[in-house]
């Protein structure tokens, strides 16, 4: 007989997250409770009771004290804010590809948006993406289900279409509605919200039924993906049992069964799995007419196997496009560079010296030739992978450098292992170059580490860990500004109206009026997009939390200036820039423009100032008067004539001269 067992059987990264989240609570001595059931197996659950972890149904079931976790399915916004107005206490154990959905959903607008779930309404991860839904929404469990929805959903218009899954939903019924749901609508957009693990889960399970007689799946009846498991199975093999733990192992079956098959869902413990195992490994060990032990064939199913052989190598010589090294055998052993690191920029004498003692994995050995072809590279990626799993669990910030773009995102070798970081993930705003990356440390985390058969994918976020450095800019930031404060920041936006400056992680806006003294026509002419400029804030508004900036210096204002370099009395050279029937306005400095009136102009009587002046002239007056307050300044030119020629003619005697005289800023 032979057993074969999933390699992707027990628990998923959420759940394992969620359960180590409560243990770490539990072993510092803090009182735990969880909002329903922290997963789906009782099991688990009743062996957290008695560590002291509780659940609840309702947040009012709170003792003082506690701290509440909230289980690895999310809930509802409604929930979130409740905790949060009652200042409680919590730990979100939310599996990470869930909250993805629920900011899927949540950005949904309610005017024109429709959401639609795959999943199963009354289980508690749909109910939760429900919970953070604004929009009209549907549910469907199935393709029936979707063919009663798809109707209602057509007579709507001017609607978008968002559609997501629940990440346990099954592979191949997506597929199924997916194809219909393009078929029938166009203004949609469709996210594959499926866990990957689920994905590989299913297949894997699908593959392992398909080559049994009897298939065990191994889980909770309560939990939605151990069924999704169960159904895919007996399409498969007809002999497929579900169980919850190894006492309902049905005896008679494990005896008579010649290819066993096994798979367990995402909240099925180890220690469940192994007892299974071990069970049934005790009812087979009574038989003799087996040519290999149980034990045997259950240790060979569980190895990960690969042929490939490690050995330790010495560095004899270094090319451009390889590594000699000594393996002690016959034939010569070469690294090709492409094999030796994961980094492409790499040159191979920064990677390895002359006399170097490396671990390699053998390629291929070609006796021919007498050359063994090694790597460096995939026994590094082996070391770093076996560490990188762990790091996705705890979550913590990594830094590295990013080594190239590719189509879709950019590359981060960290440990040897290309993580990858989607462009969606990469950046904090979408209008930043993937490429300006290439070569800049960065700090990120791991979202998924996956591995379905030799194949791995690694994928990070550094947009996550900039969220966070941001949010703990803008919480520094509200402590301690206020108004008249001075900021160094960088613009991020111009608009017909203002800039848009980035003071670290909060924005704040000049006004187009604030940027200079001089009328502007657009910020672009004062300013543009990644400069940094020197600002203070003028004001505050706590309510929307909108700030508004001031960029002008007071030193610049040309009204000091006047003040200071241009008293009454002063001759300048102004230039004409506007003609009216009483006179010509003249600009003295930039910003300031004043008024020669028309009595001022000559010491005859004139009929308009266009008789003798023309915009664009440039002419010499003097300063008669300033008044501040109105911001006005009168200029003469008639002042600069010698004495005997600034008497009026009797044509224009002052008496017929307009009473006030006029200027302009």
């Amino acid at each position: 007989m032979s057993i074969k067992k999933a390699e992707s059987a027990g628990f998923c990264f959420g759940v394992n997250r969620a359960i180590n989240i409560v243990n770490d609570l539990i072993v510092n001595d803090v009182k735990v409770c969880t909002l329903g059931p922290i997963i789906h197996n009782m099991e688990l659950v009743r062996e957290l009771k008695e560590k002291g972890c509780r659940p609840i149904d309702d947040i009012d079931e709170l003792k003082d004290g506690e701290t509440l976790v909230i289980r690895s399915h999310g809930v509802p916004k409604s929930v979130i804010d409740k905790l949060g107005a009652k200042g409680i206490d919590y730990k979100d154990a939310t599996c990470p590809f869930v909250k993805k959905i629920h900011n899927i959903v949540a950005q949904a607008n309610p005017d024109y948006d429709i959401v639609l779930i795959a999943g199963n309404k009354n289980h508690p991860e749909v109910q939760g993406i429900i919970g953070n839904c604004l929009a009209e929404c549907y549910t469907f469990n199935n393709e029936a289900e979707l063919e009663e929805i798809l109707p209602i959903i057509l007579k709507k218009n001017n609607t978008n279409l968002k559609v997501v899954a629940q990440t346990t939903f099954d592979t191949k019924e997506w597929e199924k509605s997916v194809k219909k749901i393009k078929k029938l609508c166009t203004n949609v957009k469709i996210f594959d919200t499926i866990c990957n693990a689920t994905s590989v889960r299913q297949s894997e399970a699908d593959l392992i039924a398909a080559q049994s007689d009897f298939m065990l799946v191994i889980g909770d009846r309560h939990s939605s993906n151990t069924a999704k498991l169960f159904d895919i199975c007996k399409r498969r093999c007809s002999d497929t049992v579900l169980i919850e733990t190894a006492r309902e192992l049905d005896t008679a079956k494990v005896r008579a069964a010649k290819d066993i098959g096994v798979t367990a869902g995402a909240s099925t413990p180890t220690r469940i799995i192994k007892e299974v195992l071990d069970t049934m490994s005790e009812i087979k060990s009574g038989e003799t007419n087996v040519e290999e032990s149980f034990e045997e064939l259950l240790e060979e199913s569980l190895k990960n196997l690969n042929t490939n052989e490690r050995v330790m190598g010495t560095v004899i010589s270094i090319a451009p496009n390889e590594v000699q090294v000594d393996v002690g055998r016959k034939q010569t052993g070469f690294i090709p560079v492409s094999e030796l690191s994961n980094d492409p920029n790499a040159k191979p004498e920064d990677i390895v010296k002359i006399g170097d003692k490396i671990e390699l994995l053998i390629m291929k050995t070609n006796d021919q030739e007498g050359t063994i072809m090694l790597s460096k590279r995939r026994v590094d990626a082996q070391k770093g992978w076996e560490e990188l799993q762990g790091k996705v669990e705890s979550q913590e910030i990594l830094t590295s450098k990013v080594t190239e773009a590719v189509k879709g995102g950019v590359i981060v070798l960290y440990n040897n292992v290309r993580v990858f970081i989607p462009a969606s993930q990469a950046t904090a705003s979408r209008d930043e170059k993937l490429e300006d990356l290439v070569g800049q440390e960065v700090n990120f985390r791991l979202i998924e580490v996956s591995q379905r058969g030799r194949q791995r994918r690694a994928i990070g976020s550094i947009r996550s860990v900039l969220k966070e450095q941001r949010a703990a800019q803008r919480e520094e930031f509200w402590k301690n500004c206020e108004i008249g404060k001075r900021y160094k920041g960088v613009v991020k936006s111009l608009t017909s109206y203002g800039a848009f400056v980035d003071l670290g992680g909060v924005f704040g806006m000049i006004h187009i009026s604030e940027l200079s003294w001089t009328h502007i026509k657009h910020p672009s002419e004062v300013v543009n997009v990644g400069d940094t400029v020197d600002v203070y804030i003028k004001d505050i508004n706590e309510e929307t939390k909108k700030i508004s900036l001031g960029f002008k210096n007071a030193e610049d204002n040309p009204w000091e200036i006047l003040k200071r370099d241009y008293p009454e009395g002063t001759v300048v050279k102004a230039k004409i820039v506007g003609l009216t029937t009483f006179g010509a306005f003249a600009n003295i400095i930039p910003g300031i423009d004043g008024l020669i009136h028309i009595s001022q102009i000559a010491n005859q009587r004139i009929d308009k100032p266009a008789d003798i002046l023309s915009v664009g002239e440039t002419v010499e007056a003097k300063i008669t008067a300033i008044d501040f307050d109105k911001k006005r300044v009168s200029l003469s030119m008639r002042a600069l004539l010698p004495e005997d020629e600034q008497a009026p003619t009797k044509e224009t005697a002052p008496e017929e001269a307009p009473a006030e005289t006029e200027s302009a800023e």
